[in-house]
């Protein structure tokens, strides 16, 4: 499917629809939850306002709020969409940004969506306190949306807390890691781009089958859309993150082919094993041996199987519609699960 080239203020990608009407009110929506984003994060106290603005500002694709936008008009289709829906995505983008604050003081990353990452501007502390705060605002903006969406959202904090607790202790002993990676995706990424699609659907007035579907559909191509990353860390020329692929070997950062690779060599696989040794090797910061290491992970088989596990998630989420009327919106969200299996193909 063709998507539009249209691309909302503050973001960084396409919009998932070919539809006219709802590419307007899309980009409408989103620009409004643009400025209610930069609001949120502007803070009075100097030594803070820099410190939140920083991430905000340096754009991202926004597709939480883009997916809490289609659940509002797939249930809800050609309606104007409520000022709940809009808050409901500010604070699931709040959510996000905060989180990300904590992960690159964990994975000591240098560099977010092309400027430098917090902490390398304002040191650890001040970027963790920053996440914080932005939890915090993002906790303030969903209480006006009441307690069923607080609770909502104190669950997928839960989450994804758990998922990042899962991610670095890593399997227990006799836990399958591709498994493990699996679950640490459903809830670290997952779910809060359900909760996205849901609040949209809630907030709009959607029927349960409709916020049911939002739900699962979330759960799914959210996983899909960090497994195509995983692929495409191998495979693309120019990472589509910013990153240059190979980051996540040379950071130590477990993927699907990774896993895949590990599983592999155990089993006696002997291009297997030489992956491993590369990725085991302390050598990685060595241009030459990352090569070497992403050019044999490409050419062995569990890169293909990590990209068809992919394709099979975002198909799945695609799935969760099918008992829905047809609208734009749903052929939208087809369209957006599709796009993310095709980054693989």
């Amino acid at each position: 499917m063709n998507t539009s080239v249209n691309t909302p203020a503050g973001t960084s990608g396409a919009l998932p629809t070919t539809d006219p009407a709802l590419e307007d009110a899309l980009r409408a929506g989103l620009d409004l939850v643009e400025a209610k984003l930069r609001a949120a994060v502007a803070n009075a106290d100097p030594i803070a306002d820099a410190p939140s603005r920083h991430l905000v500002e340096a754009g991202g694709k926004r597709v939480r709020p883009m997916l809490t936008l289609l659940g509002a008009h797939l249930a809800n289709p050609g309606a104007r969409v409520p000022e709940e829906v809009v808050d409901a995505a500010v604070v699931c983008e709040l959510t996000h940004l905060a989180s990300l604050y904590h992960d690159d003081v964990m994975d000591s990353a240098p560099t977010r969506r092309g400027a430098p990452a917090a902490q390398h501007l304002y040191g650890n502390n001040v970027a963790i306190l920053t996440g914080d705060l932005l939890f915090a605002r993002a906790s303030n903006v969903v209480s006006a949306l009441g307690p069923v969406a607080v609770k909502v959202q104190a669950e997928t904090f839960e989450r994804l807390c758990l998922g990042q607790l899962h991610e670095t202790v890593g399997p227990r002993p006799g836990e399958d890691a591709v498994v493990h990676y699996l679950d640490v995706l459903s809830d670290k990424t997952a779910s809060l781009i359900a909760t996205a699609g849901r609040f949209g659907a809630v907030f709009a007035g959607g029927s349960d089958d409709v916020v049911q579907a939002m739900i699962r559909y979330g759960e799914d191509v959210g996983v899909a859309f960090q497994l195509a990353d995983d692929v495409l860390d191998l495979t693309s020329d120019v990472g589509e993150s910013g990153k240059r692929p190979g980051t996540d070997l040379r950071e130590g950062v477990p993927t699907l082919p990774v896993l895949l690779a590990r599983r592999a060599g155990a089993e006696g696989d002997a291009a297997a094993q030489r992956v491993v040794e590369l990725l085991d090797s302390g050598r990685l910061g060595d241009d030459a041996v990352l090569a070497e290491a992403v050019a044999a992970l490409r050419r062995h088989p569990v890169t293909d199987q990590a990209r068809r596990t992919a394709r099979e998630w975002a198909h799945r989420a695609s799935t969760h519609l099918a008992a829905l009327p047809p609208s734009p919106a749903r052929e939208a969200l087809e369209t957006y699960a599709a796009t993310i299996a095709d980054r693989v193909v």
